[in-house]
């Protein structure tokens, strides 16, 4: 006897093990990304001890130091998230270019059609990427903060 329901269920749970998996992916990913992104600003801070130092000796509140090296973290995520993005979906309406092409079965092209980013979703990994700048970029800004401008002076 067959039985459509547990059929359905099986199909079920195997899409779920699947998206299960592709945000495992994605958030390892993501921590991959923010842990690239501060260790890039750490140079940063490494680099500008120096300039940090005279901005301190000068009367930088440490707000100032803090939302600069926060702001240099976001843009950096943001603009690179944005060409990711944007290769993502290139490369989404190339595949669909390519299986539009003659030779290719309906049943495996139509699977792939018309590829498309809903506006929500695009606006919502944006905001992701802000937030995972600002996670990155905490950390090397506070160490940014607490640089003593005698000692920064000193640095070569």
């Amino acid at each position: 006897m067959w039985n459509a329901l547990q059929n359905y269920l099986e199909f079920i749970g195997m899409f779920n093990g699947i998206s299960a998996f592709i945000w495992i992916i994605g958030i390892g990913t993501l921590i991959a990304g923010i842990i690239g992104i501060s260790n890039i600003m750490l140079i940063t801070v490494r680099e500008r001890t120096r300039e940090i130092g005279i901005r301190k000796a000068l009367g930088a509140p440490p707000s100032s130091i803090l939302s600069s090296i926060l702001l240099e973290a976001v843009f950096i995520t943001s603009i690179f998230g944005y060409f990711g993005m944007f290769f993502g979906v290139g490369l989404g309406e190339l595949v669909n270019t390519i299986l539009q092409s003659p030779g290719i079965p309906e049943e495996v092209a139509g699977m792939f059609r018309n590829p498309t980013i809903e506006v929500p979703v695009a606006i919502g990994a944006m905001l992701v990427l802000i937030v995972s700048g600002l996670i990155a970029g905490y950390f090397p800004a506070w160490k940014a903060v607490r640089i003593q401008p005698v000692e920064a002076m000193r640095e070569e």
